[in-house]
């Protein structure tokens, strides 16, 4: 996929496959059975998408430049996509509070994008968001298949409905932003850079819908996720990586916080959910620094790199924030924006060209 001509399809999901099959090797099997199963739709859907072609060229305009398009679906507990269409743009919330989180979160993740960097909807054209929820049986999983977002109600053993987190929904509508803009290549580094970046978005809407500071967010991706018998908080943290969970079924949380600590594997797509812990405890050092609202500083020069066209698909760590640095110092000058950013790929090892 490039940016100016047909897009390659992608398949994003918020739960890694590591997590997943970990827990399907569980003795209880009512704790294996709907991870495996996830892990089936999950191959599924991704084969489905590389069958596929998606074709970047005519987004449909939103009905007015700068209001979201929100249609939400609901697939009945089945795999059908989209489903049967329950909320449109402008329309009352109903009784599904499942179909007002999604709507809502759709919401808040285009206004975020409007207002704090001026881009209308993920493909900066008005492209109407599209989501599902309820789809298929004690799905563990949310995605961002290239077209719409799709959320799972969870087993209630060890998750609960994909839409209850924000950042959830943020984080998988950002895979389009990254889509439509750098598209980096699902694998290794870049893979990694590709999950950090909708971490750092989603933290970011979260934040935003809350009106947190920097200093006042919990810096975690997906808490309020886990059913109250898993010992964890979230999926991931970016505070502290390595720490969001650490429970007898899912295990403990692989991510690690600095180079010293990289983690070389062929699954997962390279580790692209384990070692997006890096660059995303970089943005955390960097917002962290410079306090105030994450998303007014800190976030400005990660849109800004994401979106500006230098960065590569085959993008390394080092190659990113060898950008911040210089976006930093274009946007803000020799100030602190740029000392904050460059300590901070200090600190978790990662060398700027």
């Amino acid at each position: 996929m490039t940016t100016h001509g047909g897009f390659e399809p992608v398949f994003c999901t918020i739960v890694p496959p590591h997590v997943l099959d970990q827990l399907a090797q569980a003795e209880d099997p009512a704790l294996a059975g709907p991870a495996r199963r996830t892990l089936e739709r999950d191959a599924l859907e991704r084969t489905h998408r590389r069958l596929t072609t998606v074709l970047g060229a005519a987004a449909v305009p939103s009905a007015a430049d700068g209001k979201p398009q929100r249609t939400i679906y609901d697939a009945r507990h089945g795999t059908d996509l989209p489903g049967h269409k329950v909320r449109g743009e402008g329309d009352e919330p109903g009784k599904d509070a499942t179909v007002n989180r999604a709507y809502a979160g759709l919401g808040a993740t285009f206004e975020l994008f409007l207002k704090a960097y001026g881009r209308d909807s993920i493909d900066g054209g008005g492209l109407p968001l599209d989501a599902t929820v309820h789809y298929d049986r004690d799905y563990n999983n949310a995605f961002w298949n290239g077209e719409q977002m799709v959320f799972g109600d969870g087993d209630g053993e060890i998750f609960l409905d994909f839409t209850i987190p924000v950042d959830v929904i943020g984080h998988e509508l950002a895979h389009g932003v990254t889509q439509y803009t750098a598209n980096l290549t699902y694998f290794g580094q870049p893979g990694a850079l590709n999950e950090s970046l909708s971490d750092v978005f989603g933290a970011l809407i979260k934040q935003y819908t809350l009106g947190q500071t920097a200093a006042e967010a919990d810096w975690l991706i997906g808490a309020g996720l886990l059913a109250p018998r898993v010992t964890g908080q979230a999926l991931r943290s970016m505070k502290a990586p390595g720490t969001a969970y650490d429970d007898d079924v899912l295990g403990k949380d692989p991510q690690p916080a600095t180079m010293d600590d990289f983690v070389r594997t062929g699954r997962d797509n390279g580790g692209v959910h384990i070692n997006s812990g890096i660059p995303n405890h970089a943005f955390y050092l960097a917002a962290t620094a410079l306090g105030g609202h994450a998303w007014e500083r800190a976030g400005q020069v990660w849109y800004d790199v994401l979106t500006g066209g230098e960065l590569k698909q085959q993008a390394m760590f080092a190659d990113f924030a060898t950008l911040t640095v210089k976006a930093a110092r274009e946007r803000f000058g020799d100030g602190e924006e740029l000392d904050a950013v460059s300590k901070a790929w200090e600190q978790v090892g990662v060398r700027t060209l």
